[in-house]
């Protein structure tokens, strides 16, 4: 019996150099138009091959016909997922102080990082045993019980009898809960890259579930509401959430079928500032202001130029903008100016009616920095806009993380009118 042909394996760092790969034209058109990298073209220097380069996003995805890609984040596996679980679950990591809320072991590849978390959260939820909870459920059935559907029972039998339609309240492990942790453990099986270890304790864990329905693929995921029951699911459901919603993406090129594409993508832009926002948020409560997230507004007033801040800092009852700002996981160019950024930066104050905005950028070369606005100055301190712009070391540990948007927060809250004793 043959030997199963492995699949060939391409590494690529986050926004790194093209790398050439030998690859088939489909495989190679079909990579191009998923999205999924920065780029993909044919190499003009050696047929048969296509430079490949990463963007924002990393993870690995296995393509139809083509290898599997594996894409290395700049950022240390341990860091980035403390930063995905401080966004998912802000309350329990700001409290802590560790290494967030996800246990990736010793891995330092975001997919075996992965799959080792979710089975770790998993294990933990199900400790005390399987949860489980009333469902309500409508069936046809030979006997009564729960309550008679009489309106489906006339449309379907014409009121005859037996068989009955019924709505009873089932006591199940079939919940909302168990489904998501379910098909998340199913979809860490299929990733290329897991463990050996790791997939074996996985597929425990999907035993463990075996009485809850896995989802559909592109079935909406089931709403759960937090409760003292499921306290104990709620960081792995968390976790599992966004394993569903970065695994398995159908991409669909124009004028084409969707491609399926099995792994897992992060994209590091969304995932910082998903971060900053949050954390920001959270820092900003202990100065009694308020952030709205994405907060939407308009640059001309015929209402036909959006714009939408990531955060935008108001008082306490939410009335009165203090700051805006937006979050870039990019690093600062060599003479730190990055003059898109402060251009929409200068907008976005503009339109608030702001005496400053504020850019938070992955890495600079220094922690602060600011520039004042020509043509601004009106108030009677002689002191003009200001566009600060401040960087996050994501080298650092967790605590020193927090600590620098601590700082941004402590700046943020300068910018707030004084309350009159």
């Amino acid at each position: 019996m043959p030997m199963p042909i492995a699949m060939p394996e391409v590494t690529l760092r986050e926004y790194g150099p093209a790398v050439s790969v030998p690859l088939g034209a489909e495989a190679g058109r079909a990579l191009a138009a998923s999205g999924i990298l920065q780029s993909a073209v044919p190499d003009p220097d050696r047929g048969g091959h296509w430079l490949l380069r990463a963007g924002s996003r990393v993870g690995a995805v296995r393509t139809p016909g083509g290898p599997v890609v594996r894409i290395m984040p700049k950022t240390p596996v341990s860091r980035l997922f403390f930063l995905l679980g401080f966004s998912l679950d802000p309350a329990r990591a700001w409290r802590e102080r560790r290494e967030g809320t996800v246990d990736t072991g010793a891995h330092d590849d975001v997919v075996p990082a992965l799959a080792h978390a979710v089975e770790r959260q998993i294990d933990a939820a199900l400790r005390q045993g399987v949860l489980q909870g009333y469902r309500e459920v409508e069936e046809s059935a030979l006997v009564v019980r729960g309550r008679l559907r009489e309106a489906e029972q006339i449309r379907r039998h014409f009121g005859r009898t037996p068989p009955v339609e019924i709505a009873y309240d089932a006591y199940t492990a079939d919940t909302a809960e168990n489904r998501i942790l379910r098909t998340a453990a199913e979809r860490l099986l299929r990733l290329p890259g897991v463990p050996g270890p790791v997939r074996r304790r996985l597929a425990h864990q999907r035993v463990r579930l075996a009485d809850a329905l896995p989802l559909i693929r592109g079935q909406e995921l089931p709403r759960w509401q937090p409760s003292r029951l499921n306290s104990r699911y709620q960081p792995a459901l968390r976790l599992a959430e966004a394993v569903l919603r970065g695994t398995s993406p159908e991409h669909r090129p124009p004028g084409a079928a969707p491609l399926a594409v099995d792994g897992f993508l992060l994209d590091m832009n969304k995932l910082f500032e998903d971060f900053v926002t949050v954390a920001l948020r959270e820092a900003l409560r202990a100065h009694a202001l308020t952030a709205r997230l994405q907060d939407p507004h308009h640059l001309d007033t015929a209402g036909l130029i959006r714009m939408r801040p990531d955060l935008v800092v108001r008082t306490g009852d939410g009335r009165t903008p203090v700051a805006v700002v937006d979050a870039k996981y990019k690093v600062e160019k060599a003479d730190g100016l990055l003059n898109a950024d402060l251009y929409q930066a200068l907008a976005y104050a503009t339109v608030l009616g702001l005496r400053e905005a504020h850019l938070v950028y992955a890495a600079g070369r220094q922690p602060e920095r600011f520039h004042e606005v020509r043509g601004t100055t009106t108030r009677a301190d002689g002191r003009g806009m200001r566009l600060y712009q401040h960087s996050l070391d994501l080298s650092r540990d967790p605590g020193h993380i927090l600590a620098s948007v601590q700082d941004v927060a402590g700046r943020l809250a300068a910018a707030a009118p004084r309350s009159r004793s």
